[in-house]
């Protein structure tokens, strides 16, 4: 019998405010194969993020069950990387220097340390900046450094939050090629969430589509294009606009 990487299974959270309970997940039921990306959208407040903290083990106050591998999250690891909009790079480091500090809790050997780091400077595509800090990089790099830094230690799972959300039009589609490339040659799962549906058709094997508050999985659309894949493309073009309606619904 084969199991899922991930499990989410009968999930409710809620958020105490004064002296009330507001629900902000309700019921949510998933399962997620190893190597999957997943793309989850919905309007802001459906609970993507608080989904993604509660994978990632950053908030255990739930019910239900997440389990990775059968065995139930009970807080962080290096299992699981996470990404941000904002890179959180630490400005007194070089590229290397905070690519490295991700492998400071493993048990590597330094010099297996210094191969990783270089490994995954390539994969991001960041020679010759492994001295730079991060002043001296534009906030595509600083991504490129950000997205390094959550692979290297190599985790089952890659979760990413609006990673270029604040990044321009030009450098955010080029870095979601980039995440496609990086994706493919990981083999690892991601899951992003994202308030761009273009970006989610993109990427995403499948795209969760959340109702508002609370937050409930109201339809899961598969994306039936194989990788790499072309933003022209009329299949995706006609996949994104039944995204769009579906939430147009949501609102």
């Amino acid at each position: 019998m084969s199991f899922s990487l991930l499990s989410i299974q009968n999930l409710n959270k809620s958020f105490q405010k004064d002296k009330s309970s507001l629900m902000v997940l309700d019921d949510i039921n998933l399962e997620i194969q190893q190597g999957e990306f997943i793309s989850i959208v919905g309007s802001s407040g459906c609970g993507k993020s608080t989904l993604l903290r509660l994978i990632a083990g950053l908030d255990l106050n739930y019910q239900g069950e997440i389990l990775l591998n059968q065995v139930p999250i009970k807080g962080t690891d290096l299992k699981r990387g996470l990404i941000f909009q904002e890179h959180r790079l630490l400005p007194w480091l070089t590229v290397t220097e905070n690519i490295y500090l991700a492998l400071e809790e493993t048990t590597l050997s330094n010099q297996e340390k210094k191969q990783r780091v270089q490994e995954h400077i390539e994969i991001v595509g960041l020679q010759d900046f492994e001295n730079a800090y991060p002043h001296e990089l534009s906030g595509g790099m600083a991504q490129r450094v950000a997205i390094a830094r959550g692979l290297v230690n190599k985790p089952d799972i890659l979760l990413l939050d609006e990673p270029f959300g604040a990044l321009d039009a030009m450098t955010r589609s080029h870095l979601q090629s980039e995440l496609q490339r990086i994706w493919q040659h990981e083999k690892i799962t991601m899951i992003l969430v994202t308030h761009d549906i273009e970006e989610a058709v993109y990427l995403g094997d499948r795209v969760i589509v959340m109702s508002a508050r609370p937050g409930r999985i109201k339809q899961i659309i598969d994306i039936p294009i194989s990788h790499p894949r072309h933003k022209e493309s009329e299949v995706l073009f006609k996949i994104r606009n039944q995204a769009l309606n579906l939430l147009d619904q949501l609102i």
